[in-house]
């Protein structure tokens, strides 16, 4: 089965949090904050949403920010991703 997104929405896998961190403390499970980087796995066609017309700058493969809490998480094939719209995304990580 394959993600096709509608309009202004762009599927993307989390990025895996780093088990430690940078002064070598290993975090339990619930310490983990929630990743904010992924990487787009499908983008929409873009189009008219909400009477503007958006144009999709992000690119399958970009690796970018998505605000904390953006989205919907979907589980496909045992892989688990988030469908968001693209103002969700913050940034593209170059």
């Amino acid at each position: 089965m394959t993600l096709k997104p509608l309009a202004d929405r762009v599927v993307v896998k989390l990025v895996e949090a780093e088990e430690t961190t940078k002064t070598g403390i290993v975090l339990p499970g619930a310490a983990k904050e929630k990743p904010q980087v992924a990487e787009v796995i499908a983008v929409g066609p873009g189009g008219i949403v909400d009477g503007k017309e958006v144009v999709m700058t992000v690119k399958v493969g970009d690796r970018v920010i998505t605000s904390k809490y953006a989205g919907t998480e979907v589980k496909c094939d045992g892989t688990e991703y988030n469908i968001v719209k693209q103002s969700d995304i913050l940034a593209i990580v170059e």
